[in-house]
């Protein structure tokens, strides 16, 4: 399949793996890569822009496709040294980058001077606009379904696809509620020019995850999510446990004076405990409304590899024969016009 997003990135699906903290590592980006999608390796996972550097190489031995790196932008009084980790990516010859959280600008110059390409996560249309104005080669538009931070608007990927496409002229991705060839030809059919997937992603046999968090998104249904930090303005899409419920509990109780501290217990260094040690019920890790449509734990060629096949038989033999269809009764029929 050719859209605008294969023919940017060099790749032969229009999936793209969504840089997951202590999921993206070079098992899991070659794999997708080598399955003819974009493998992201998460940039912060590594504490360092050396280690980074060694990840970059790692990951280079497992496959000679394309992959790339991303790299999520903190607010300021937390901020790594970004333009090491830049140098590490753009001297380890990475060509892509996905970047999230705060707005790429002042890294733009840097990423072009490089021959970089940006895709950047964005949550409205607005600030879809903003990465196209300031340079970024496409954007990944993240519904309010989306695990992780689905921004403040609310908007589902129904209405905000099809708004991005009547708005943009640089191509996108959809990103929320991708899980399946399905979710593929609607994203398509809304304007975008392929699929981001990252909860999908750790339900694969290559995810450098415990086997309890691949077992956990089996098992759990599109009711089983909760947003958390919603007074602190900066909500977030997790799966639910008893950590998660402590969390809520505390919000309830402080209201609008809920200061971060509160919650740090809940928050602070869970990924590792999750993802790592497997310890489910600890606290906050992100996790998409998708878990819905997640049932079983392939490997990620034969999920790639099933989401195209399924693709293209929605396309040729469900949706084709129904225009054909509608065609030919209008040939017989004038007044079925």
């Amino acid at each position: 399949m050719k859209t605008r997003i294969t023919e940017l990135f060099g790749i032969e699906h229009p999936i793209i793996q969504g840089g997951m903290h202590f999921v993206g590592l070079a098992e899991l980006a070659s794999a997708v890569s080598q399955a003819g999608g974009l493998g992201m390796l998460t940039g912060l996972t590594q504490k360092t822009p050396e280690l980074l550097a060694k990840e970059i190489s790692r990951c280079r031995q497992m496959t000679d496709k394309p992959f790339g790196v991303n790299l999520t932008f903190l607010p300021t009084f937390s901020s790594p040294p970004y333009p090491e980790y830049i140098a590490a990516v753009a001297e380890g010859g990475i060509r892509i980058v996905e970047t999230a959280g705060r707005s790429p600008e002042p890294y733009m110059a840097a990423f072009k001077a490089a021959g970089i390409k940006v895709i950047h996560k964005c949550t409205s249309v607005r600030h879809a606009l903003k990465a196209q104005q300031i340079g970024c080669d496409a954007v990944s538009v993240d519904g309010f379904e989306c695990g992780g931070h689905p921004g403040e608007d609310d908007v589902p990927n129904m209405i905000l696809l099809p708004r991005a496409a009547d708005e943009l002229s640089i191509p996108f991705v959809a990103s929320g509620g991708m899980a399946d060839a399905r979710s593929l030809v609607a994203a398509l059919a809304l304007g975008a020019e392929g699929i981001n997937m990252g909860t999908r992603f750790l339900a694969t046999k290559e995810a450098p995850v415990h086997q309890n968090v691949k077992d956990a998104l089996v098992a759990a249904s599109e009711l089983d999510t909760r947003l958390v930090m919603r007074s602190l303005r900066n909500t977030e899409r997790v799966l639910k446990n008893a950590g998660v419920e402590r969390l809520l509990e505390i919000e309830r109780e402080k209201g609008s004076a809920l200061q971060i501290s509160d919650i740090y217990e809940q928050v602070a260094g869970v990924y590792p405990k999750v993802m790592v040690e497997g310890m489910m019920e600890v606290g906050a890790w992100s996790c998409g409304m998708v878990a819905g449509l997640i049932h079983d734990i392939p490997t990620v060629k034969e999920l790639i590899d099933r989401i195209m096949a399924e693709a293209d038989a929605l396309i040729r033999r469900r949706l084709g024969p129904m225009l054909l269809e509608g065609v030919t009764r209008s040939r017989s029929n004038p007044a079925l016009v």
